[in-house]
């Protein structure tokens, strides 16, 4: 149990890999006593769901378009049958703004392609205030691994 209690050994992980996938017990708790040791060490925690990330960068890093869901019967006249685009302001654009450390915790990463986890260690390699956590599933115990070695395997 010091592995929870202190968290130090997933900091150094997490600074020196930039990105880890991690894979935590089902019944919970781990993830959340390590992120309040992260928000505790100066990160700026944010988290968010994998689901409908789309392109990591773009959401993250820049403004991009949106398209609200359909739901049937609606006017095909001005947005077509698939809704006009709302723009959207990147997700991590305020904290990047303050000059601070950002943390990015994402769930349900088991749904992310090889091509967006790939893509998810290429900006935190380009921008190294960025630190990004995937979780990658269940597991009988907390472990984690570089998101590299996960996307290389």
């Amino acid at each position: 149990m010091p592995l929870l209690l202190t968290g130090r050994g997933f900091r150094q992980d997490l600074e020196r890999a930039g990105a880890l996938a991690l894979f935590v017990p089902l019944e919970g708790g781990a993830e959340t006593r390590l992120m309040r040791r992260l928000r505790a060490a100066g990160y700026r925690a944010h988290m968010t769901s994998a689901r409908g990330l789309g392109d990591p960068e773009a959401f993250l890093f820049q403004l991009h378009g949106v398209r609200p869901p359909h739901l049937g019967h609606q006017s095909v006249g001005r947005g077509a049958a698939v809704g006009e685009v709302q723009r959207v302001a990147p997700l991590l654009g305020p904290e990047f703004a303050a000059g601070e450390l950002v943390l990015l915790w994402l769930l349900e990463g088991q749904v992310l392609s090889s091509a967006e986890l790939a893509s998810l260690c290429a900006l935190c390699r380009r921008e190294p205030r960025l630190k990004v956590v995937v979780e990658m599933g269940g597991a009988r115990a907390l472990r984690w691994q570089p998101l590299e070695q996960l996307v290389a395997a």
